[in-house]
């Protein structure tokens, strides 16, 4: 097996991942992932697409992800690694897309507008 290589967006944060043949080691970002997802939850949302696939332990994965938040961070490389068990096994599609694993979230932040204190708050008027 080759090397497979797929990307995943979230807001603004953009992960690359390598997936090849294995012992379940992830690395992002040169570090260890309890390293860099220090939370549980973080870590959860990223091994999410192995463990309803079936596929912890088989497979190391080697991610680059920049940009955004943590979080956004984490579900970037979760849609990639779902993406990534898709084109493995085709079987894999009819696990994740019901989880909704394999949905790019469109939500984007709200540009701020002129005159305005933010997207969509506006300045206080007093009258005197």
């Amino acid at each position: 097996m080759e090397v497979i290589h797929k990307i995943g967006r979230r807001k603004t944060a953009v992960a690359r991942i390598y997936l090849s043949k294995g012992k379940g080691n992830i690395t992002i970002n040169k570090k260890e992932l309890k390293d860099y997802f220090d939370t549980a939850t973080l870590q959860y949302k990223v091994n999410q697409p192995l463990a309803l696939t079936e596929n912890e332990g088989n497979f190391d994965i080697k991610v680059n992800v920049f940009g955004g938040g943590i979080t956004g961070q984490a579900e970037a490389v979760r849609l990639a690694i779902s993406r990534a068990m898709c084109e493995l096994d085709a079987e894999n599609r009819l696990i994740l897309k019901p989880e909704g694993l394999l949905t790019r979230d469109p939500r984007m932040v709200e540009r701020k507008k002129f005159g305005q204190k933010k997207a969509r708050k506006k300045f206080q008027f007093s009258k005197r």
